[in-house]
């Protein structure tokens, strides 16, 4: 079986990962992909709830659940789970879009709330995009939307050494790393499936 492209959406809190893999997910769907999202929770989720069958298995002490029907499979363990592994679970999909897991190696596009978190470019391994949300500012003033629009050029996805001290700095004419804003959905839906070398599936 191979191995399904995997794409990794990372930046700090609120920075509009779940905004984005949400106007994502339906252009997909649309495109008869089948996505599967892994999601990293660093505080902490309760997904199962008092009353159920399941909540009440794990409350007399079972460590692991799974509960199935014809349509859906959930799987519940009192334990984390490796990306790695997460992502061998999901091998038969079309693509993996992985939101957070900042410090694992896969591409990634970072998620830009202002010039200050430019940082990420510089200390996260693989990037290559990211995105400006565009109702932000950054510390000279100018919308987050701007300083794309007017200081980035075109140029190669392909990461290479020095991009993201460049960016850190604020050239981005320099770093081949490519720049979206926020609403450019259909951009960034078209640059994912290049990066993992897929096209739309007919229907």
């Amino acid at each position: 079986m191979n191995k399904p492209p995997v794409i990794q959406i990372v930046g700090y809190k609120d920075s509009g990962k779940t905004t984005l893999i949400g106007r994502l997910l339906p252009l997909f769907s649309g495109m008869n992909l089948r996505v599967a999202m892994i999601k990293h929770d660093a505080h902490g989720f309760e997904i199962d709830h008092s009353g159920t069958d399941t909540y009440a298995y794990r409350q007399h002490g079972a460590v692991a659940i799974a509960i199935t029907s014809p349509y859906r499979t959930a799987l519940i363990e009192e334990q984390e789970t490796p990306l790695k592994e997460l992502i061998e679970r999901f091998g038969g999909y079309d693509l993996i879009l992985v939101e957070g897991y900042k410090q694992e190696a896969y591409p990634k596009i970072v998620m830009l709330r202002s010039g200050e978190d430019r940082i990420l470019l510089q200390e996260l391994n693989q990037v290559k995009a990211c995105v400006v949300r565009e109702t932000e500012t950054v510390e000279n003033g100018k919308a987050a939307n701007e300083i794309l629009q007017t200081e980035r050029a075109e140029h190669s996805p392909a990461q290479s050494a020095g991009a993201g001290q460049a960016l850190l700095e604020g050239d981005f004419t320099a770093a081949p790393v490519v720049h979206f804003r926020a609403d450019e959905i259909e951009k960034i839906a078209a640059w994912i499936l290049s990066e993992a070398g897929l096209s739309p599936l007919a229907k």
